[in-house]
């Protein structure tokens, strides 16, 4: 059972059910992470803000979802990783590639320096070396690239923590770490 329980919808406020809704309408149901940010409007539309502007950057979907269940793997999150496992199928990823992505790994260069670098972010907590830029740089990462990784870790860790810390139930079907 779940530490942080998701919102009730009959006791929430109009303004945070209008939110659900909109988000039921995107994907077709509330996942229960979306129902327990909701507990803090303010942990929801950062997610979901943040989360958007992020979907308009240069990375591709492919890109992102690889990303996703790097971090995902990266910080030992099943339920990030359950849910991005299905997503990535329905952003163009097999399931060979999915299963390289959550080992930092991909058949691109740019795509795998992309990995490669978000899980250093996260491993070495932000702190890389002149070595590590220069690894990611040699496979065609720039300076925007750089950023929008650290907006996907960011994002990631967001959700990756509140799972751990919420004990979020999976509705999503359910991958091993």
């Amino acid at each position: 059972m779940a530490r942080i329980q998701t919102i009730n919808r009959q006791t929430a406020s109009a303004e945070i059910n209008a939110t659900l809704d909109a988000v039921k309408a995107k994907m077709g149901k509330v996942p229960n992470l979306i129902a327990t940010l909701a507990q803090a409007p303010v942990a929801l539309n950062a997610y979901l803000s943040l989360s958007e502007a992020a979907s308009k950057g240069r990375l591709s979907a492919k890109q992102s979802e690889s990303l996703a269940l790097a971090i995902g793997q990266a910080n030992s999150c099943q339920y990030c990783l359950s849910a991005h496992s299905l997503i990535a199928k329905g952003a163009g990823l097999n399931s060979e590639a999915i299963q390289s992505a959550r080992q930092a790994s991909a058949e691109d260069a740019l795509t795998d320096a992309l990995l490669k670098l978000a899980v250093k972010i996260v491993q070495q907590r932000g702190l890389l070396s002149d070595e590590d830029f220069a690894e990611a740089y040699l496979a065609g990462v720039d300076d925007g690239m750089v950023l929008e990784v650290i907006t996907s870790v960011a994002l990631n860790t967001l959700t990756n923590y509140t799972n751990h810390i919420a004990q979020t139930d999976i509705d999503f079907p359910v991958v091993t770490l």
